[in-house]
């Protein structure tokens, strides 16, 4: 196997081990939105990134965080919807971003591996960068598991018995903003949010409790990484968006799977 496709792979897998488990809790909480959100912003960290000469990796956390904290101070002071908060700062973020890109003329980037993600241009350094995100993303979600279940399944209640839900909340934001940041190179930003909520969708059909829903989603997201790989080498199609599409395909063949694997029983 060629070099740069094995880091293409290894990336990929890093990214999914730390998305199917978040993106469980993206769906249960109906948090797809946000997760747009703050893709988009990414494009603006971006931008700052090249702005400030700082890692661009370090500019898309940074931005994605202060959003959330800005989410959350909007929520308790506007009386406008979430989904309407969500939708002026996506838009408005994304926008920013590009702008601030044209006013750094001197400045040539591929916008295009931006959006669209480019795993195949993955070396050493981004994956360490991958890894070491991902291994702090997944020991901290395995920390506040428990609170976090609890304000997922009543959070006035989990309120009640001492959870701090605010804090709850806001690590896992700064959690689906590190996802982001890293999986930027792998599907890009416009479709980061697919690798969050798809295989944890997918897996929701096949699990009977949460644990096994983060292990199938992580277990589905790297079989999708895998597949749209192959499909990319094998007829010349773009990383990022075929390993969306390879999920896609699980998604869908799931239901039809369960339905004949139960026939079988019967």
């Amino acid at each position: 196997m060629d070099d740069f496709l094995l880091r293409a792979l290894l990336a990929g897998i890093g990214v999914a081990l730390v998305a199917g488990p978040l993106g469980a809790f993206v769906v249960w909480r109906k948090m797809a939105y946000f997760g747009d959100t703050l893709a988009h912003a990414a494009l603006l960290g971006v931008a700052l990134g090249f702005m400030l000469n700082v890692n661009t990796n370090l500019g898309v956390v940074v931005v994605c965080v202060l959003l959330a904290m800005l989410l959350v101070a909007m929520q308790q002071k506007q009386h406008l919807a979430n989904d309407t908060l969500l939708g002026i700062l996506s838009h408005s973020t994304l926008s920013m971003g590009l702008i601030t890109l044209a006013f750094m003329e001197t400045l040539r980037i591929d916008l295009m591996s931006y959006l669209f993600g480019d795993i195949l241009a993955v070396g050493n350094s981004d994956l360490y960068w991958i890894f070491g995100c991902a291994a702090v993303a997944l020991t901290v979600l395995v920390l506040i598991w428990r609170p976090l279940l609890a304000i997922t399944v009543h959070e006035e209640l989990a309120r009640v018995e001492g959870v701090p839900v605010t804090w709850v909340k806001l690590t896992l934001m700064l959690l689906i903003a590190i996802v982001i940041a890293v999986a930027m190179k792998v599907v890009g930003i416009l479709l980061i949010t697919s690798l969050l909520i798809i295989p944890a969708a997918t897996a929701r059909t096949f699990a009977r409790n949460p644990e096994q829903m983060a292990i199938f989603a992580a277990l589905i997201g790297c079989i999708a990484v895998s597949s749209g790989l192959f499909a990319s080498l094998e007829w010349d199609l773009p990383a990022g968006p075929a390993i969306v599409v390879s999920a896609a395909v699980l998604f869908f063949l799931a239901p039809w799977w369960l339905k004949l694997k139960r026939g079988k029983r019967n």
